[in-house]
């Protein structure tokens, strides 16, 4: 039977089309913006997790960056060590000269106030961005930070590595007027006063803690070593878990854009030839004309 009144041809073609449209937007927008997850109605699970990783990954950047910082400090606390082994050096071998007893001890001791000088000089310019590890009180320490870390109840954290600063200090403090350092590794290194009185003993007795100075200077170059190593391994594998995250979020939401390419050809095929079924549905209506001629 057919009625003027409904079309269930027409009706069902009407509704072919609008399925097909649907899904031809949905397409459509996957090939524009790239993601097949771009909102949270297109799939809860994978938006929540892919939100969450993203967030994850960009505290993994700051991170990477405050480890960037991090290894500065570290390389300038280093560099002090390492220049001031030097300076301690040379007045090692202006020790060993002063034990030469046809020498000027006072000569000497102008050489060595200022290679004390020099040592302070280095140990108040090792400053990064205002602070300073190898001019620092017994006891004290620094730290930088190495990571970000999410544990498997949803808690997070961020890690850091730290550095006795105290510990191998090459000075607690430094006199802004003289320019000569105090306690610390280097304390007594720059407490060493040479004059025409200067016995052997008094030399031998220097000499010994300029060694102590140095053994001391090495343990703390080799700490600060350990931790640049540390902190280069950290960013290798900061580098590697943020592109390995990137990975696993792009396998969520990322659209496969073959797989849409072909998608697309097929809905714009189907969508003309609904539109033709629909076309031919409406026409049948008005074949009931030639009934009433």
């Amino acid at each position: 039977m057919t009625s003027i009144n409904y079309n269930s041809s027409a009706s069902s073609a009407l509704q072919t089309l609008s399925t097909i449209n649907k899904n031809l937007e949905s397409t459509q927008s996957r090939v524009s913006s790239g993601y097949k997850v771009q909102n949270a109605s297109d799939n809860v699970a994978y938006w929540s997790i892919s939100t969450t990783m993203k967030s994850d990954n960009k505290a993994l950047g700051a991170a990477t960056d405050a480890l960037n910082i991090g290894s500065a400090k570290v390389d300038v606390a280093y560099d002090a060590m390492d220049s001031a082994i030097d300076v301690v050096n040379e007045i090692k071998s202006k020790l060993v000269t002063a034990n030469e007893s046809s020498t000027d001890k006072d000569q000497i001791q102008l050489e060595i106030g200022k290679l004390q000088e020099q040592l302070g000089s280095i140990a108040q310019s090792a400053s990064f961005n205002g602070e300073n590890w190898v001019v620092a009180a017994s006891g004290s320490s620094a730290s930088v930070v190495d990571g970000f870390v999410r544990s498997s109840d949803g808690t997070v954290k961020v890690s850091t590595a730290s550095f006795s600063t105290g510990s191998y200090a090459m000075f607690s403090s430094v006199d802004e007027t003289t320019g000569i350092g105090s306690a610390g590794i280097l304390g007594d290194v720059s407490a060493i006063t040479l004059t025409s009185a200067t016995s052997a003993t008094d030399l031998a007795g220097y000499m010994n803690t300029v060694e102590s100075a140095l053994s001391s200077l090495t343990d703390g170059a080799a700490a600060l070593g350990a931790l640049t190593t540390r902190i280069d391994m950290q960013s290798t594998f900061g580098s590697k878990l943020s592109d390995a995250i990137d990975s696993g979020v792009s396998g969520l939401v990322d659209a496969d854009m073959e797989e849409e390419s072909a998608k697309l050809s097929a809905l714009q095929t189907q969508q003309q030839l609904a539109i033709q079924s629909l076309s031919i549905a409406n026409s049948s209506s008005s074949s009931i004309l030639s009934l009433f001629r």
